[in-house]
């Protein structure tokens, strides 16, 4: 049995929906309708679907400084045994917004945000280190974030 999960197919209507909402995620559903071509309830439908399936979201994104949250960093994470347990554990620890399971020099990376540089601290000593299977870390504190986006679109 393969791993790999076969993605739904999306029309050029659901593409257009999505794209337009990833660069305005608060464009109305008439105004969408206008550009696609379908009623205001039809587009409310198409992303109600869209969301329900798991293929779309939308959410507010913050800036974390001026919520108070002036540390981020990436954590470069080497494990023992399954890689797939470890970000699994790391994944469910409120603090870390990102983690994906690499086959390069580190088997986990993990994105945290933190108020401060003892909160980085504590979360790596005290929650991150301790999970059975992590045998040791590396972070790369953010100087700058640079670029963030979240359009790129459909294929």
């Amino acid at each position: 049995m393969s791993a790999t999960k076969k993605h739904p197919s999306l029309d050029d209507v659901s593409k257009t929906i999505i794209e337009l909402l990833q660069e305005d995620g608060r464009r109305s559903y008439s105004d969408i309708g206008r550009v696609v071509g379908l009623s205001e309830a039809a587009v409310r439908q198409r992303v109600q679907r869209l969301t329900e399936s798991g293929i779309m979201q939308i959410v507010a994104v913050t800036d974390p400084m001026q919520l108070g949250f002036h540390r981020q960093a990436m954590i470069g994470i080497r494990t023992s045994g399954d890689a797939r347990v470890v970000a699994e554990a790391i994944a469910k620890v409120d603090a870390i917004d990102y983690v994906v399971i690499t086959v390069g020099a580190f088997d986990v990376l993990a994105e945290v945000v933190c108020e401060d540089d003892e909160g980085l601290l504590a979360l790596i000593n005290d929650v991150i280190r301790p999970i059975d299977g992590v045998l040791s870390t590396e972070t790369f504190i953010y100087a700058k974030l640079q670029k963030q986006l979240y359009n790129w679109g459909t294929r």
